[in-house]
């Protein structure tokens, strides 16, 4: 079977926006694969790319400075957080490139990163440079007069 290029929300927008009631079916085979179906899509994305570059979820939560515990909890959706920080920090420690990244917060069903605000445009720019350690990230937050990737203060 071949691989194919997943469809752009953009692209699956355009393809809605014409679409009539009995195209519905259609629309559902021709891009089953480009299509959510499950109910934590957030956590089935992030193991697969977890997996895909090889690392343990553990790691991720080390390389990520956050708590076991918390991190399988929020990676699971058991455990749900208002906190960004909180998934910019899995999506470093998982070294995921921004546009893994972007899909990331979108899933989980937080805003993307925005480049018209300066905090998100400087958390951008390492993601494209592939500056993936917090402590880095964060001093170059800190020396532009931004506030760190917020800590887990969390016990339990």
């Amino acid at each position: 079977m071949e691989h194919r290029e997943e469809t752009s929300t953009t692209a699956l927008d355009g393809v809605l926006k014409q679409l009539e009631p009995d195209g519905i079916d259609a629309y559902l085979d021709t891009y089953t694969s480009d299509l959510v179906h499950d109910a934590h899509p957030f956590s089935d994305y992030m193991r697969g790319l977890i997996r895909e570059k090889n690392l343990t979820q553990r790691e991720v939560f080390e390389r990520a400075d956050l708590p076991d515990r918390y991190g399988y909890r929020l990676l699971t959706q058991e455990k749900n957080t208002k906190q960004r920080d909180y998934i910019l920090r899995l999506c470093f420690g998982a070294s995921l490139s921004l546009e893994e990244t972007q899909r990331a917060l979108k899933l989980y069903g937080m805003s993307e990163l925005y480049a018209r605000i300066p905090r998100d445009a400087v958390l951008m720019i390492a993601l494209n440079r592939e500056m993936y350690e917090i402590e880095t990230v964060n001093d170059l937050l800190t020396a532009h007069g931004m506030e760190p990737l917020r800590s887990v203060s969390y016990v339990g």
